[in-house]
């Protein structure tokens, strides 16, 4: 082991002191410089929305008190390059060695991977840690060594692999490096401007960032909520159901394997105590870990889903890209009472209740035939928790992309899951005022109401409410329609199976025979056991499939059965929202798994099926403007709203962890 050696400790998202690998391997090295970049070009696409960057912001000035009390600096630099940034603090504090945790997502596994090729070769020692995951993704693999593709192998594998608990101690003091290095004002990031502070005052009113804290609402969850977590109420409305740690995690201020032990214990008290709701619910929070987990886990193996299904049939479905019904769905004018209320909560406070978020996400999907890229980039842009592999994982699975995801076919209905899960209507009133006047048996569908009744509310539809943007049987029609047309064109291509598929240049010829295999990675010089993993592909002669889904009949289908759409929706349906698992009685499993490599260079998608949805990165382009008029033109929207501080905090815990 190097001893006093000047280290770097590049902080991304992992914003704490305790249980930090890389912080205290530096610690124990000699001396420490901690330092922030931010690089909004490097962001590209995924350039975090505003409520994401404030809790950002006051994250990042939380661990700067916290270093500070250890006695060193944490040093802000906004730069144009992240490597270049690196290399300035190398020079000005004569740094022998960089550390930090690792990240999962497609963006910046090729940074990272980058930044350590270039540091290595001019003679830098550069070490990675696991920060992040209970499990790397590289060391989960079925008995063939590929890659999972369904929730429940992948988990099963993670419990059965019995590991040693390990946690990091906070370090007591840190020798703080030498030198110039120039450290920006926090302020000058540019992570808030001026135009969005008024508006992001109320989120403090709400919520505490910073890794303290974190530790503050995970205790207070778990001694006071975790024991009834399998058996809250499932109305949208009224106290919590869940933990609301998922901001925490995301920004890595909350140990993921301290969560996990503390449960485990838990978990293993009631038992003894033969606590059976205790045992269940903390079974139940268990799992929503692993989903989180397995969304690392598919956009490292599948780097691709961020903008492609992971199942190859899927990339025949004939979206309609109607900006028009994009636009209505964002600012919560569709005419369905709970879809609408649920987005202009998002827009207000940055925050809705996971099942809210499957709401909104199956009418998006399934009633407009929007493509999910584009609602997985406004989830991006508007959600306070808002997490890439949480949110590529959960799109991907209510638009029927994954081998145990949604069934494409179904279809819940608005209307019925307004009376399910808001039965007096209170939260439709709250977010919807113009409705704030009709009576509970009509609130969930306005347009049945009488006449007189409607009036007499003080709602002209059309007019101060829309009327619905489609009809729920025409929706259906053309939702049967668009899986014909799909189906058609996939056996039309020559590939009669689901296949995944990879991210290359061109769109892949599935007729031809390919097998993706891994193959021994090769290591960076310097590279230790716990380093990141840059995994490799082999292209060889035999075809790797996942069994196909059994076709519904056209007209048929259980799934689009209103009547029994209370008994369809699970709890962890419920409780996962965008990370959710499938209805596990209503999936098969497979066998078929497959591995893909991390992409060397940002891959692009080809043109050349006019069907084929546009890339995230297309959408954001056609669209960045209109959004931003509308930010201009909303931004004081929760400022106006009469909100008090419980509404501001109402929900569930998130889109990105959703647990």
């Amino acid at each position: 082991m190097e001893k006093n050696c000047t280290t770097i400790v590049w902080f991304r998202r992992d914003l704490r002191i305790e249980d930090n690998p890389a912080l205290a391997a530096a610690a124990k090295n000699g001396v420490v410089l901690p330092v922030f970049i931010w690089c909004p070009k490097e962001e590209g696409q995924y350039y975090p929305g505003r409520v994401s960057r404030w809790w950002l912001k006051q994250s990042l000035i939380h661990l700067q008190h916290s270093l500070k009390s250890l006695g060193a600096e944490l040093v802000f630099i906004k730069a144009e390059s992240t490597l270049s940034a690196l290399l300035d603090c190398i020079s000005a504090v004569g740094a022998t060695k960089l550390v930090y945790n690792h990240l999962y997502d497609p963006i910046s596994l090729v940074r990272d991977h980058a930044i350590k090729q270039k540091l290595v070769e001019l003679g830098i020692n550069v070490q990675s840690y696991n920060g992040e995951l209970l499990l790397e993704p590289w060391e989960v693999y079925d008995d063939n060594n590929r890659a999972f593709t369904t929730f429940d192998a992948y988990w099963g594998k993670c419990v059965n692999m019995q590991r040693e608990p390990v946690s990091h101690l906070p370090p007591r003091r840190l020798v703080p490096a030498g030198g110039m290095a120039e450290s920006a004002p926090i302020e000058a990031l540019g992570l808030e401007n001026e135009s969005e502070k008024s508006s992001n005052a109320l989120l403090g009113r709400g919520w505490s960032p910073g890794w303290q804290n974190a530790n503050k609402a995970f205790s207070e969850f778990l001694e006071h909520s975790l024991q009834s977590y399998s058996t809250e109420s499932p109305l949208i409305s009224g106290a919590h159901s869940t933990s609301l740690l998922s901001p925490y995690l995301h920004f890595g201020e909350l140990s993921i394997r301290k969560v996990y032990q503390s449960l485990l214990m838990k978990q293993i008290v009631w038992k003894n105590e033969q606590n059976t709701v205790g045992e269940s619910s903390a079974a139940l929070f268990l799992r929503s870990i692993g989903l989180r987990e397995y969304s690392r886990y598919i956009c490292f193996n599948f780097p691709f889903t961020h903008e492609r299904p992971l199942l190859g049939e899927l990339r025949f479905f004939p979206w309609d890209f109607d900006q028009a019904r994009f636009k209505a769905w964002r600012q919560g004018r569709t005419g369905y009472p709970l879809v609408d209320a649920g987005m202009r909560e998002l827009w207000a406070t940055g925050w809705i209740h996971n099942r809210i978020r499957i709401i909104v996400s199956c009418f998006f999907v399934k009633f407009l035939r929007l493509p999910w890229q584009w609602g997985m980039k406004y989830f991006w842009d508007t959600l306070l928790d808002a997490d890439l592999e949480c949110d590529i994982l959960g799109w991907q699975y209510i638009s029927g992309s994954l081998p145990d995801g949604h069934e494409l076919e179904r279809m819940d209905s608005p209307q019925i899951q307004g009376f399910k899960f808001d039965p007096e209507g209170e939260y439709v009133r709250q977010w919807l005022p113009e409705l704030a006047r009709v009576p509970t048996e009509w609130i969930h569908h306005p347009w049945d109401a009488p006449l007189t009744v409607v009036k007499s509310a003080g709602v002209d539809l059309g007019v101060n409410y829309p009327n619905p943007i489609i009809d729920v049987d025409l929706a259906k029609e053309r939702l049967t329609e668009a899986i014909a047309v799909m189906h058609m064109r996939n056996d039309a291509d020559g590939t009669n199976c689901e296949v995944v598929f990879d991210n290359s240049e061109t769109t892949p010829d599935l007729s031809a025979s390919k097998e993706v295999v891994v193959v021994e990675n090769v290591p960076c010089p310097a590279s230790s056991s716990r380093d990141q993993r840059v995994p490799s592909m082999k292209i060889s002669e035999n075809n790797i499939i996942i069994e196909k889904r059994k076709r519904p009949k056209l007209g048929e289908g259980g799934s689009n059965n209103n009547n029994n759409i209370g008994s369809e929706v699970s709890r962890m349906d419920d409780d996962v929202a965008s990370t959710a698992e499938s209805s596990s009685s209503k999936k098969r499993m497979t066998d078929s798994r497959n591995y893909f490599s991390v992409p060397q260079n940002y891959p692009s998608i080809s043109e050349d099926e006019k069907y084929r949805v546009c890339e995230s990165s297309e959408v954001k382009h056609k669209l960045c403007d209109e959004i931003a008029d509308e930010d201009m033109s909303n931004k004081n929207r929760a400022t106006t709203l009469k909100i008090s501080e419980e509404q501001i905090i109402i929900g569930d815990d998130g889109s990105s962890l959703n647990i």
